[in-house]
């Protein structure tokens, strides 16, 4: 079955941005803004803030929508924010794993509706076998700049499924691109995936394809590769 690509579906830290520290690679929204004008929706999916990624949404010109906090919200306006996610579970998994796991850390970050943002300073596989073992019915996970403690069941395909919906596209006719495990899901999600280099090997194995670059360098061979294979016919098979 053939698709028309009606969406993009895009990382932020790591994918648009140049490097840990955020700064954003101007090339590469250069091309989102293009894809904008020509009328394909671009979507931002990211474990930062979804108010974060709906300002970068208004001064990048591009969708004004955005899912955040790794599904946990979806926002449609300055003041409107659709909650997915439980903020209270996860601090329950928090001060859990604060009470059994040394160097358990908040990370200072912009305020939080659903989810927990932790430093990356201690082990998180024990991490994830406590809250398995105790379950008290959230997850931890890496975005490569921070670990995530979010509620089972959220992830970044459940915020971005409420946005296609709001926006009446199907995950069929969207694609995504990332470089973390919190991908993973948009991967499994949408029709196509693209994942960045440096990636690791299990975040690679699920995308439909991986580009030689990395960050934002990365992002644009990604558009280039959907542009030079997709674009014409505009279908995904």
């Amino acid at each position: 079955m053939t698709s028309l690509i009606k969406a993009f579906a895009i990382d932020i830290d790591g994918t648009l941005t140049e490097n840990g520290g955020g700064i954003i690679h101007l090339p590469a929204v250069q091309n989102l803004r293009t894809l904008e004008k020509l009328g394909y929706r671009i979507i931002y999916v990211t474990g930062r803030s979804s108010v974060e990624a709906y300002i970068l949404s208004v001064f990048t010109g591009t969708t004004k929508i955005a899912v955040g906090e790794n599904g946990g919200v979806v926002t449609i306006s300055p003041t409107e924010h659709i909650i997915l996610g439980n903020k209270e579970e996860c601090i329950n998994g928090y001060r859990i794993l604060n009470r059994k796991v040394k160097n358990v850390k908040l990370k200072n970050v912009f305020a939080r509706m659903t989810e927990v943002v932790l430093e990356r300073t201690f082990n998180i596989e024990l991490g994830k076998q406590i809250l398995q073992e105790t379950k008290v019915g959230v997850i931890l996970t890496d975005s490569k700049y921070s670990f995530h403690i979010n509620n089972i069941g959220i992830n970044k395909a459940t915020g971005l499924a409420k946005a296609l919906d709001i926006l009446k596209i199907k995950p069929s006719e969207t694609v995504t691109i990332g470089d973390s495990e919190t991908d993973i899901p948009l991967f499994q999600f949408c029709a196509f995936s693209i994942a960045l280099n440096h990636a690791d090997e299990v975040v690679k194995s699920k995308a439909n394809y991986v580009v030689s670059q990395k960050s934002g360098k990365g992002l644009v061979e990604a558009l280039d590769y959907i542009a030079l294979n997709f674009f014409g016919k505009n279908a995904i098979k």
